[in-house]
């Protein structure tokens, strides 16, 4: 099931229509709609109408994902459908203090007393008619949660979703125009030849996740138009183990909680640890903790359990496989393969089991190259913290660092010394939970900010509002030509101004480097 190509093209003009509609319509937009196009009032019930969508057709939404990648309606409901219900509820309860309240949206500015008499708002205004394509890994999450930017920001959206899981876009695409309203909201399905004459067409914005060669060719499709994008990409995240600073019982909970980041999804998610750089004399132990860990996690075996995901295609399953094929490094847990030889069907019949790969060096290898996206965990040796961050720094940036430890000063050499789009220290995955914090990508792991309120800023603009009374015309006199000494005189005070040192400024001296501190 796909759009027709000559379809595209008048969902994008109906989509603008609305837009521009809007920037004039005080008239509710429809009966069904009781409110006017894209007013505060309109984006709200459509937030609602989301997470009424979610709600009400949760189980579908369940079995969609199942038949498409085998991932276990608890992981669904986990990390899906409740941040989205959760997510789309509170946009609606903060969406005035997201806008600014007042008479008119927006936001006074106090100016400075020579301007008292001015008035100055910012105003946070939609972009326009924006772009979301979705990825197939958590692709309820990752369609709605940008949508929720969208809807709050006041910005019609064409949704485009991964056609890697076919049963869940089309239950998008059914279920959208059911809940939300169609003049503003669309879906449209298909693959590469649907994807490449939607990005022909000119958006106020493009919310990409995925992966940094699809990025790619998006951004190079969205500069011809100048439109500002959101990437959300993912990396090789990297997992610190600083087990000198940390005791026995704390090694186990870590290597619990590694393993657990890594079996979500089958490992197929941008934010699971790609790999653990930890000291030869504790990987023993850890390798232990992380067993006993796997067998309290599915007790007859992962490939058996039914709280344990799939891959999610036919070409994904063989790039798994060819991984395990040509590491040269030695498994130490799991490395076995369900391949549907045993009667499974469908997504289930593509298994990797959780695998743990200990590696001689942090020398190249296949599992060291790219994004593993599978639940494959290296073990890299490494010879202190001072070297594993040593190694983070030599590669991109990755979109999250793991580190565990007890120590204030290891947290700190972290942070100063590598750069990533979060820092999270003794867990994994759980960043994802916290609404209050900003979530997104450095360099190749990508720009921009969710949720909430940081997805919807990714869609708006500020727009300054300046009003100058006629009354303040006495004041201005100096600025018009013909030039004077006086005149000249005054404009010129700025090069007598003072500039003060840094200890005047409250700095101090570090004595140890001679840099300043503020």
């Amino acid at each position: 099931m796909t759009t027709p190509l000559s379809e595209i093209n008048k969902i994008h003009a109906s989509l603008t229509s609305t837009f521009l509609a809007s920037l004039s319509s005080t008239k509710p937009s429809s009966t069904a709609v009781p409110y006017p196009l894209l007013s505060l009032p309109y984006r709200q019930h459509q937030l609602l109408q989301l997470a009424r969508l979610v709600q009400e057709n949760a189980d579908a939404l369940c079995e969609s994902l199942w038949i498409d990648e085998g991932k276990p309606r608890q992981e669904v409901v986990m990390a899906e459908i409740g941040a989205v219900i959760g997510r789309a509820l509170k946009g609606a309860k903060e969406l005035e203090s997201w806008v600014g309240g007042g008479a008119e949206i927006g936001e006074d500015v106090k100016l400075e007393a020579w301007q008292e008499a001015w008035k100055a708002r910012v105003e946070k205004k939609a972009k326009g008619v924006v772009l979301i394509i979705s990825p197939w890994n958590y692709p309820i999450i990752l369609t709605f949660q940008p949508l929720c930017g969208a809807i709050a920001a006041g910005c019609p959206a064409l949704i485009k979703p991964s056609e890697v899981v076919p049963t869940f876009s089309k239950l998008l695409a059914e279920l959208v125009p059911k809940y939300l309203d169609p003049a503003a909201y669309r879906v449209a399905l298909g693959g590469v030849p649907e994807i490449t004459r939607i990005l022909e067409l000119k958006w106020a914005h493009i919310f990409y996740t995925g992966n940094g060669r699809v990025a790619r060719i998006i951004s190079a499709a969205a500069a011809k138009h100048l439109t500002p994008m959101t990437l959300e990409l993912g990396g090789k995240s990297p997992v610190i183990i600083d087990g000198a600073n940390l005791g026995g019982e704390e090694l186990v909970v870590a290597a619990r909680r590694v393993m657990w980041g890594k079996v979500n999804n089958a490992g197929q998610i941008c934010v699971a640890p790609d790999y653990v750089l930890i000291e030869p004399s504790y990987i023993p132990q850890f390798i232990s903790a992380c067993r006993v860990a796997l067998e309290s996690f599915f007790p007859n075996g992962a490939l058996n359990s039914l709280d344990y995901g799939r891959i999610v295609s036919e070409a994904h399953f063989s790039r798994i496989k060819g991984l395990l094929r040509d590491t040269k490094g030695r498994v130490v847990i799991g490395g076995g393969v369900l391949d549907g030889s045993e009667g499974q069907e469908g997504a289930r019949a593509r298994g990797i089991e959780p695998t743990v790969v200990v590696l001689a060096t942090a020398a190249d290898d296949v599992l060291l190259q790219d994004e593993l996206f599978a639940p494959i965990l290296p073990i890299v040796p490494v010879a202190s913290v001072a070297a594993a961050l040593e190694y983070v720094r030599a590669h991109e940036h990755p979109l999250v660092i793991y580190a565990f430890t007890e120590s204030d000063d290891v947290k700190g050499e972290v942070k100063a010394g590598t750069m990533s789009g979060n820092v999270v220290f003794n867990d994994t995955f759980n960043q994802l939970s916290v609404d209050e914090i900003p979530f997104g990508g450095v360099g190749e792991s990508g720009y921009g900010r969710q949720p909430l309120k940081y997805t919807f800023e990714e869609f708006v603009y500020s727009r300054s509002v300046l009003e100058v009374p006629f009354s303040e015309e006495p004041k201005f006199g100096g600025r018009y030509p013909p030039s004077s000494k006086e005149t000249l005189d005054f404009f010129e005070g700025c090069l007598k101004v003072p500039i003060p040192s840094v200890e005047e400024l409250g700095g101090k001296i570090d004595g140890a480097n001679g840099t300043s501190k503020l």
